[in-house]
């Protein structure tokens, strides 16, 4: 069960947010200015900011607990998908970016599983959570996604799992990690490989090559709360070595109120649909933007 607006506005974020090096609770003094202008700064110039140790010392071993709870209920799914997660195209050679399939796996536990006494349930939902990450992504107002399912999502890659190099269809995406794998589930990006004016398939291509210069790589550790903008950047996570399963927790919001993904998606994602999902097959859907997802 989830707390009411009123209630979360209230609920003290001591405990689950190290304040003293964040003060997301006072983002109008000169501190909590300077972290978001701090964090804007990271953002214009690689298109991602990461806080280290985000949740404190104190609640790390609770935060890991939860999602190892969680992650016997991921729904694994499998397929072979290139940078687009497009068709290939047959009037390009087959080195062509838009040629390059690789093998995704990955795991997702659906937010439905996510109770209301968690601590990234109740990040997710507090409302000095949400104006923080809108001021980062410079947006007045964020809004949780309306999707039951895809709201808030613990991202599951045990061993062999990987997520091959790709962009997002989302403006930004917001992630904490809670549990790093003994070796791979590395975070590597290629800032601003690409733009609204042009693919830039040729540096694609060198870097799903094996060309790493222009790449920028994250030790990412449990607590890290990572801010990113993948629409420009060529990104993955490495290949999961060994039997500890990475787990990282997706935080989604949306510029408008009533998001809710595609019933084909949550079928394969999570291997089901949530009765909204049910009724739109049924009525059919009117979304807000054009974006696949």
């Amino acid at each position: 069960m989830h707390a009411t607006a009123d209630t979360l506005e209230t609920t003290s974020l001591h405990g689950l947010i190290d304040l003293g090096r964040y003060p997301i609770d006072e983002l109008e003094s000169p501190k909590g200015r300077e972290l978001i202008a701090s964090c804007r700064r990271q953002l214009d110039k690689d298109g991602c900011v990461v806080l280290k140790r985000f949740v404190p010392e104190a609640a790390l071993a609770r935060l890991e607990r939860e999602t190892e709870r969680l992650s016997p209920q991921a729904h694994y799914n499998q397929t072979e998908t290139n940078p687009y997660n497009s068709a290939g195209d047959p009037a390009q050679p087959a080195s062509h970016p838009l040629n390059r399939f690789d093998n995704r796996t990955n795991g997702f536990v659906a937010g439905d599983r996510i109770d209301g006494d968690t601590i990234i349930r109740q990040l997710y939902e507090h409302p000095a959570f949400q104006r923080f990450i809108g001021a980062v992504v410079g947006m007045e107002e964020i809004h949780q996604y309306a999707d039951p399912l895809a709201d808030l999502v613990v991202n599951v890659l045990r061993e062999g799992c990987q997520h091959p190099w790709h962009y997002d269809t989302n403006e930004f995406i917001v992630t904490m990690m809670t549990r790093q794998s003994h070796r791979g589930g590395r975070f590597d990006y290629a800032p601003g490989i690409r733009s609204p004016e042009g693919e830039n398939f040729d540096a694609v291509e060198t870097v799903i090559d094996g060309d790493h210069s222009r790449l920028k790589s994250l030790d990412l550790q449990p607590g890290d709360l990572q801010v990113f903008f993948g629409r420009y950047s060529l990104h993955r996570v490495t290949r999961v070595e060994g039997d500890k399963e990475r787990h990282t927790v997706i935080f989604a919001y949306a510029k408008e109120p009533g998001f809710i993904g595609r019933p084909e998606r949550a079928e394969r994602i999570f291997g089901r649909m949530a009765p909204i999902h049910e009724r739109m097959l049924q009525e059919g859907m009117n979304r807000a933007d054009s974006l696949a997802d």
